[in-house]
């Protein structure tokens, strides 16, 4: 996270609202040996107080035990490079605007039993954002293959008991020196969601 508290200006509600609809994060676990990262999918329940997720049982943080564990999912949105040139004054470096909500909290194991019911609750979740398609369930699965794929995955629970985010979007930038940065960015930026992020800058007062 960056440390400028300028950055830091949206609220809770406004961080888990990103990290909801993004719903993919990098996770991260404190094992004896270093940190343990895994790229994973993850579902937020309705209170925002905990989050599902799997991994495939060979995963390193699968093999770790119940848990609980101290972990934390980081979760990116927009990015992109910044020109000093862009902000048309004198005296700029280059620096990389971004988003990012990072989750702090505990992760532990839930019993195998409950694999299939969240299975079927990420599915839908994700199904539902590609309407007027109709949802792919576990019921169009042959039984004995879902099963055999069931018992390769590991379903866990995250419990959040911190949210924090970094929206760098150049507000400590003067309004001329942002708004001709953020048209030259997404024209020329470098980055992951360019259009995303230089919209955002242009319209600052209504993020």
């Amino acid at each position: 996270m960056h440390p400028n508290p300028v950055f830091h200006d949206a609220d809770s509600a406004r961080n888990i609202g990103f990290a909801r609809v993004r719903g993919f994060g990098l996770l991260v676990v404190q094992a004896e040996d270093g940190p343990h990262l895994s790229h994973i999918p993850f579902l937020l329940s309705d209170d925002a107080e905990t989050a599902d997720l799997h991994l495939v049982r060979s995963n390193p943080i699968a093999r770790m035990g119940e848990g609980p564990h101290r972990a934390k999912i980081a979760v990116s949105g927009p990015d992109s490079y910044v020109s000093p040139d862009w902000y048309g004054v004198s005296d700029q470096v280059p620096t990389w605007n971004y988003i990012a909500v990072h989750l702090t909290g505990t992760l532990e194991r839930l019993p195998q039993e409950a694999m299939h019911e969240m299975l079927d609750r990420q599915s839908a979740a994700y199904e539902a954002q590609l309407s007027p398609k109709a949802p792919w369930t576990t019921g169009k699965m042959t039984p004995d293959v879902l099963e055999k794929m069931m018992r390769q995955i590991v379903p866990f629970r995250f419990t959040v008991a911190e949210v924090d985010g970094t929206w760098k979007l150049g507000q400590n930038k003067p309004e001329a020196a942002r708004l001709s940065a953020a048209k030259e960015m997404s024209v020329h930026g470098i980055g992951s969601g360019i259009e995303t992020i230089a919209a955002m800058m242009g319209n600052l007062d209504h993020t």
